[in-house]
């Protein structure tokens, strides 16, 4: 270790320990600092406090055993975070704590017996780690779970302390405030906790702002499932750079059609747009020529570049009442790639050769030029072909409609044609949508309208998708595939006991196909229970993933399938085009847009990755609208609903808001003095004394007691005085006579209660 020049009698300064420290090769304990500056007696006694203030004023670390070094150095136990895996599975990993002023080293990660793979971006561990050659190693002692970081919450004041109500719901135990900052009885928090068992506190890392804010309950969903929303500078500019670049040569020039957007009112991004006419070729009597032009992301988010790692560490874009979180800076996905009107755009295209049956005779795919002819809004579009005039002269003019709208009415009734012989799985679940107004103030919650409209677009992009996973097989080229599996035997065996709660057979025999449930929809018909019945069929169902091996797509009956049409918002759509363009040798810059032989290779893992996050995107949208739906209810507190049982359980029931959503427990201590027998086979509570049976499906008037916007949860409890409720403590009223396994006896088959 080197020595210093001897300082000047007493103490050294603090920038002499510092640079001892620097240059020592390996943590310093106060031991050799006191040698090196030859301190004796009462002098080491004050280096150790000097020590300690510097520690505290994050001039200097410590590792274990008290040796200390400059910060910016790594300990040599330390907790680090994973920041990066390369294409090949390395994780590299950074400092979690980190105050000194250069950037924090990477760290590359190496497991024992592993090649790679364990880790993803976003994971924490407890390391040890080396300096190794050139750069950091970090050796994985123990994973850390996510949630051991932050905790999101709300502070609150009780006498003189402050303390964190979490926000997830998991978290039972509020906690006691060591250090709250700035923040205030009332803010939303970021905290960590502190203290050992069974003193542990929480610490206020960042104020986050007001939790009852509308625009507050995206940015809870955001922190608590660890979404990236920030862009770092240099994947900023190198978007904008990228967003300068010239079209290139050889594209086909499609300009001379009138294709058209069709997207939500509010869309920002527009991924694809669509024309189609009759087939002039007489082999092709009564079919149609169509084009589904796709973004052509690829072209300017290359294998390898920082816009390529942020977008596969994203997945995709979540989406959000008040926000989006994108995929891609802004530069690209709400402007260069965005297919807006009377703007020449980089596409690439599906051409479709679409058979009067509606089969796909042929397709190909071409890197093109197009300029959109009209972003037309779902609602509009409908109305234009529903003959409604205002909406024509207004939003779709009259030549537009002809030379665009009807072609694609024409051609999309054959693709429905072949659609329905098909025989995809037909769940019409509404989908809830929150209106805001320009304050982010919550006007309205309802069920998302479908229209006409919105199953063109979805017919058209599933027939693109079809043929980009065939264009590919043909070529026996690298294919990202949208697997949906079918339904395991358990949750067939679950959803036939469930049936029979309704009188509903269900045979286990059977070759189970999409149609299978569609007849059970059918024979079921118009009545209360419906929704139900088709929300227990989606539960039954797999979870999609992407995946390089094809099982197929069992939802939509189909026997290859990949997602091609939103590279904008989906990384694995994004794969599928660079596999394209080398496939097929689509110009321009094709070495350049090509799939990467390294991503080639590891299709697997990136399956994995992106799947684990459309996951986590899709659990922050719901959680979101639950609030959202909360925050819009606070305001009926003691009013009653109509509410659906969605699920029982022996500690009570859940209902949700008939056409609304949200769901909220009613505990079963207050459905009446008597107790009630669980039946899990039914999902049914039972009174032991009355009978009264709650079951799932059956419609109640609940009163709400409670809404609670941060947790999105909500509280009902039985409707004083409904006449066929029990109260407790009360007397026993007329109740709903249920049938035989708790059907309710008295509904209608036009679905109303009598």
């Amino acid at each position: 270790m080197p020595r210093p020049a001897r300082p000047a009698p007493g103490l050294p300064s603090r920038q002499q320990i510092l640079d001892f420290i620097a240059s020592s090769e390996t943590p310093a304990d106060k031991r050799e600092i006191a040698r090196a500056f030859g301190l004796h007696g009462q002098e080491k006694i004050t280096l150790k406090a000097l020590l300690k203030d510097m520690a505290d004023e994050g001039l200097i670390d410590s590792a274990p055993g008290r040796a200390f070094h400059k910060m910016g150095g790594v300990p040599k136990v330390t907790v680090l975070r994973v920041v990066d895996v390369s294409d090949g599975g390395q994780a590299f990993a950074v400092p979690e704590s980190w105050h000194a002023d250069q950037p924090p080293p990477r760290l590359r990660v190496v497991e024992r017996g592993r090649k790679g793979g364990a880790f993803a971006v976003g994971d924490r561990m407890l390391a040890r780690t080396e300096e190794a050659g050139q750069g950091w190693v970090a050796h994985p002692m123990k994973r850390l779970a996510r949630g051991e970081e932050m905790i999101l919450g709300v502070l609150h004041k009780e006498g003189d302390r402050l303390w964190l109500k979490p926000v997830d719901k998991r978290e039972k135990r509020e906690l006691q405030v060591s250090d709250a900052g700035e923040a205030q009885a009332g803010d939303l928090v970021l905290a960590e906790k502190a203290g050992r068992p069974p003193r542990i506190m929480a610490r206020v890392t960042e104020k986050l702002g007001q939790p009852f804010e509308p625009r507050s309950f995206s940015l809870i969903a955001i922190h608590k499932f660890g979404i990236p929303d920030h862009f770092a500078e240099e994947t900023i500019q190198e978007a904008e750079r990228m967003a300068r670049q010239p079209l290139g040569d050889g594209r086909e020039d499609l300009r001379h059609l009138p294709i058209v957007a069709i997207d939500p009112a509010d869309a920002r991004d527009h991924d694809d747009a669509v024309w189609a006419a009759p087939d002039e070729d007489p082999a092709n009597p009564g079919g149609y020529k169509a084009v589904v032009a796709i973004a052509d992301v690829s072209f300017y988010v290359r294998p390898g570049s920082d816009l390529d790692r942020e977008a596969r560490r994203r997945g995709n874009s979540v989406y959000f009442p008040d926000r989006v979180v994108p995929m891609l800076p802004e530069t690209l996905s709400a402007d260069i790639c965005s297919l807006k009107e009377g703007a020449d755009r980089a596409a690439l295209a599906c051409h479709l050769t679409i058979a009067a049956d509606g089969t796909l005779r042929a397709w190909r795919f071409s890197r093109a030029i197009v300029r959109i002819a009209a972003n037309i809004a779902y609602e509009d579009a409908q109305a234009a072909i529903d003959g409604r005039g205002d909406v024509v002269l207004k939003a779709v003019p009259p030549e537009l409609l002809e030379d665009a709208l009807r072609p694609l009415w024409a051609a999309w009734a054959l693709l429905a044609k072949a659609r329905d012989k098909r025989e995809p799985l037909d769940l019409d679940l509404p989908e809830r949508r929150v209106m805001l107004d320009e304050k982010g103030r919550i006007l309205s919650v309802a069920p998302r309208e479908r229209l006409d409209a919105h199953r063109l677009i979805e017919d058209y992009m599933i027939a693109a998708n079809v043929a980009a996973a065939k264009a590919l097989e043909a070529k026996k080229a690298q294919v990202m595939y949208r697997v949906h599996e079918a339904p395991s035997r358990e949750k067939l065996v679950a959803l036939k006991d469930y049936l029979e709660t309704f009188d509903i057979s269900f045979a286990l025999g059977q070759v189970i196909r999409p149609a299978t449930f569609n007849r059970i929809i059918e024979k079921v018909g118009d009545v209360d229970f419906r929704p139900q019945i088709m929300e227990q069929i989606l539960r039954s169902q797999t979870q999609a993933y992407y995946a390089p091996v094809n099982p197929g797509h069992f939802g939509l009956s189909l026997g290859s399938y990949a997602h091609f049409t939103s590279p904008i918002r989906r990384y694995s759509d994004l794969l599928v085009h660079r596999s394209l363009v080398g496939a097929y040798r689509l110009e321009p810059a094709i070495e350049q847009t090509r799939l990467a032989p390294a991503d080639a290779a590891d299709l697997t893992a990136v399956g994995q990755s992106i799947s684990a996050a459309e996951r986590r995107a899709m659990e922050a949208e719901r959680e979101t609208i639950d609030r959202y739906v909360a925050a819009f209810m606070a305001t009926k507190v003691g009013e009653l609903v109509e509410t659906r049982i969605t699920g029982v359980k022996s500690f009570g029931f859940f209902a949700t808001v008939e056409g609304l959503g949200g769901d909220g427990l009613v505990p079963v201590s207050t459905l009446g003095a008597e107790r009630f027998r669980y039946d899990e086979a039914a999902q049914a509570l039972e009174g032991e004394e009355s009978g009264d049976r709650y079951v799932r499906g059956m419609m109640l008037t609940l009163r709400l007691v409670e809404a609670d916007p941060i947790g999105g949860s909500l509280r009902f409890e039985l409707a004083e005085g409904a006449n066929h409720l029990p109260m407790r403590g009360g007397p026993r009223r007329d109740r709903m006579k249920m049938g035989r396994r708790g059907r309710p006896s008295n509904i209608r088959h036009n679905g109303k209660r009598r």
